[in-house]
């Protein structure tokens, strides 16, 4: 029997892992997907928001603030990027630098430290391009960046490391409450447990409903993106917000930690939870949007467009009002009428900032109910996968003469070797498809979008894992690249 099973591997469900690894703890993630990050996780922002947008008291406020703080720290101890660059948002109209005002004082009761409101020509000092409109600014040098992608994996490494298991291509069909607990079916097998932590995004929702009286529904709220070429990586260098709506932050411009450019998202309620298709009205309106922010946006530069979902509830009879009042809150605690049952729902924006504040504050509950202990050798430090295009000349002729494969270069956009792909395999929960390979190690996120390098990186996948390439997926169980032999030897 497990102590804990937690039920997502995105953000949210890898940080509370990696926090239950500190203790004596029997732990295991299910995923449905084939590798962490595969749902929302793997499509936003990339932004470590500074904190003045929750309202006041709200869970979504303080885990927020907190998780902001935590960031940098975090990526020292777990090698991933982050960057912090500050963000700006922008006021176009005179009339509404008051809601500027009462952005920065919502900031100032969070907690944000550093926030100011810039004039026009003060604004023009910290970045040159921005928009002719653009009157005012809240200026939160707090801000920062990260890589989705980068956070996530780092922290399942460690979980793994510590001694979470992690079971992929794992979907949960079925909870039954037990007197011990709950009983966990899936296709591949039963799990017993003590307590569950139900981190599914925008499935949560359907985790939750069985096994509560009091039910639960996400909305999936789609945000397409465009992400630019490196060339016009430095047309920010802040993270450009527009003043808020109902409907969230609006579409913003951001510098990657890569040094690209990304603009978006949008926001369109949907009911498809697999919805992630963009659309040609979406991307013209994000270029629309994006414009009153940055002047000349060069349309040729983009070189990918994709789209997130974002775990939006919309219907809960119990906690979507806090004692705060705020609605639209996280949704994070013990189900009233299932014991030992906590729901971390409706982790929209901001919940990659919010990620390692999460993780402590639900492992602290879990703590609590189960009385766990500290371990003694509990491992806080992950060594990340060598970057080869970043580092110094010694230290890549030092890895090239240790390892030779570390100078043939796979894909050239990035300037990706062979050896940070077999790294990429070979570490702990090492990547199984090519997205696999291209968010551990960015083989395939250039220019070409895997046009040149991809054959390979499914010749080395393939190598590597002892099969056959046919076997080779993208990223699911349906995503082929050679359609394998039928009987009889015909495709």
């Amino acid at each position: 029997m497990y102590d804990v099973v937690i039920i997502g591997a995105g953000v949210s469900g890898c940080a509370v892992a990696r926090e239950l690894s500190r203790y004596e703890v029997k732990a295991v993630v299910l995923e449905k997907a084939l590798d962490v990050c595969e749902g929302t996780s793997k499509a936003n922002s990339g932004i470590v928001h500074a904190g003045y947008d929750a309202s006041p008291g709200s869970l979504k406020a303080k885990l927020n603030v907190e998780g902001s703080r935590k960031m940098e720290v975090l990526s020292r101890e777990l090698d991933f990027p982050y960057k912090r660059n500050g963000s700006l948002v922008l006021c176009f109209d005179e009339k509404d630098r008051e809601k500027l005002e009462e952005l920065k004082r919502r900031g100032e009761a969070n907690g944000v430290e550093g926030l100011c409101i810039l004039n026009r020509e003060q604004l023009l000092e910290k970045e040159p391009d921005v928009g002719e409109e653009a009157v005012a600014a809240l200026y939160a040098p707090s801000g920062a960046i990260v890589c989705p992608f980068g956070l996530t994996i780092a922290l399942a490494e460690n979980a793994a490391v510590n001694g979470v298991e992690f079971r992929f291509g794992t979907k949960v069909s079925g909870i039954e409450k037990q007197e011990y607990g709950y009983l966990i079916h899936t296709a591949k097998a039963d799990y017993e447990t003590r307590m569950v932590i139900n981190g599914a995004g925008v499935h949560a929702d359907e985790i939750h409903n069985m096994v509560s009286r009091i039910k639960m529904k996400i909305t999936p709220r789609k945000g397409e993106y465009l992400l630019y070429d490196k060339k016009a990586g430095n047309l920010t260098s802040h993270t450009l917000f527009q003043l808020p709506t109902i409907l969230g932050k609006g579409i913003l411009a951001t510098p990657t930690v890569h040094g690209n450019l990304l603009l978006g998202p949008t926001a369109l309620d949907i009911l498809e939870k697999d919805g992630t298709d963009t659309s040609r009205e979406g991307l013209e309106q994000i270029v629309e949007k994006a414009s009153l922010s940055i002047r000349h946006i060069p349309k040729k530069d983009v070189i990918t467009s994709f789209a997130g979902l974002r775990a939006h509830i919309t219907e809960y009879a119990y906690g979507q009002e806090n004692a705060a009042g705020a609605k639209g809150d996280f949704v994070i605690g013990e189900i009233p009428d299932a014991p030992g049952f906590i729901d971390v729902a409706g982790i929209e924006s901001p919940g990659l900032t919010s990620a390692p504040a999460i993780g402590e504050y639900v492992a602290g509950m879990v703590k609590k109910l189960l009385g766990l202990k500290e371990k003694s050798g509990f491992i806080s430090q992950r060594k990340g996968i060598p970057n080869m295009a970043l580092l110094p000349d010694e230290e890549r002729h030092k890895l090239i003469r240790q390892n030779p494969a570390y100078g043939n270069v796979i894909c050239r956009c990035e300037m990706v070797t062979e050896g940070e792909i077999l790294d990429a395999i070979r570490r702990p929960l090492g990547a199984v498809t090519t997205d696999g390979i291209k968010r551990r190690t960015r083989a395939g996120m250039g220019r070409c979008q895997a046009g040149f390098c991809n054959p390979k990186v499914v010749e080395i996948l393939a190598g590597e894992l002892g099969k056959d390439e046919s076997s080779i997926r993208k990223s699911g169980e349906d995503s082929w690249y050679i359609l394998p032999p039928r009987e009889g030897g015909n495709l």
